[in-house]
């Protein structure tokens, strides 16, 4: 692909020891006019494989303190373009996609636009139980758009990564592409386990923000008649003052999503995300009641920008 071809895109990829989705990360989004990997100082060969693929490679170092990973990457790096594009690492641009994103570029008519993520566990796309669709500010313009502060960055362990936040485009002129991003995490059940327990540390921090209503400012507002993440977030202010969740919850994904057509992977996901509920929900309880998430002293230090490279010389 010749630079002639090349989308006027600027991709971010937050990584940490992630060899092993880097490579078809990195090949799906080759469409791209340049490519920013921020890395968590990676102790596998993470920085190798995405200088390999010409990515530029930046070492980020958390201090407790927001802006975490995404939003001190968009307010830091030297984005050449006006849109940009978020990808995880177990995440994959499809052609089909792209074609939709450069028709967005060419028509010059929104400043952001959802993406409908399609995630496969085990091998098997989780189409019924899942959260599918699954809308994620993922695409805008890079001047119009930063993620939303959720008061969580100082529970301990929960990573130095926006978990589930969301991106607060300044207009909100916004639409929602046809074509799915595919979620594809080629690594074991174990990383799987470990990032959830991490996630529930986050998720009962947000939990316990709505039932206190702290941590409200600046956020995506809850509303039932807004778009699909105002729509959630107003299920979820009911969601957590419901008892039985974990119960709830393997029901809801199961039976009344019809999980149950997704076959064993979409039972084991089933179970799990009950077990992940029961995590968030004990959690939760030594928050309110038994103390705190190891909450964390921010480093007074200011966070400098630190990089492997910064300008085009990966």
């Amino acid at each position: 692909m010749t630079a002639a071809t090349k989308i006027p895109v600027s991709v971010l990829i937050p990584a940490k020891n992630e060899e092993a989705n880097l490579p078809a990360c990195l090949e799906s989004v080759a469409q791209a006019d340049e490519v920013f990997v921020v890395d968590s100082h990676s102790e596998d060969r993470s920085v190798e494989i995405s200088e390999s693929y010409g990515a530029h490679v930046v070492q980020f170092d958390f201090n407790g303190r927001w802006p975490k990973k995404k939003n001190w990457s968009l307010d830091n790096l030297p984005f050449r373009n006006d849109w940009v594009l978020i990808v995880d690492c177990d995440e994959r641009i499809t052609p089909e996609l792209w074609a939709e994103m450069a028709d967005v570029i060419a028509a010059d008519a929104l400043d952001g636009c959802y993406l409908n993520r399609r995630v496969y566990f085990l091998g098997k796309w989780i189409r019924h139980g899942g959260k599918y669709p699954d809308w994620n500010m993922r695409f805008f313009r890079h001047a119009k758009g930063r993620y939303e502060n959720l008061n969580t960055e100082e529970i301990q362990n929960t990573g130095d990564n926006e978990v589930h936040e969301h991106v607060v485009v300044e207009g909100g002129n916004v639409g929602y592409l046809k074509n799915d991003m595919l979620h594809i995490d080629f690594r074991d059940l174990f990383h799987w386990l470990a990032r959830h327990n991490r996630y529930s540390n986050w998720e009962a921090r947000v939990y316990y923000n709505l039932l206190t209503g702290m941590g409200d400012d600046g956020t995506i507002g809850a509303n039932l008649f807004g778009d699909s993440v105002q729509r959630k977030r107003f299920l979820k202010k009911i969601w957590v003052r419901l008892p039985f969740k974990p119960l709830l919850r393997f029901v809801l994904f199961y039976f009344i999503r019809l999980g149950f057509l997704d076959g064993y992977p979409g039972y084991i996901y089933g179970r799990l995300l009950s077990q992940y509920e029961y995590q968030i929900g004990v959690k939760l309880y030594e928050l309110r009641f038994g103390g705190s998430l190891n909450l964390a002293e921010p480093d007074p230090t200011p966070q400098e920008p630190t990089q492997a490279a910064l300008v085009g010389d990966a």
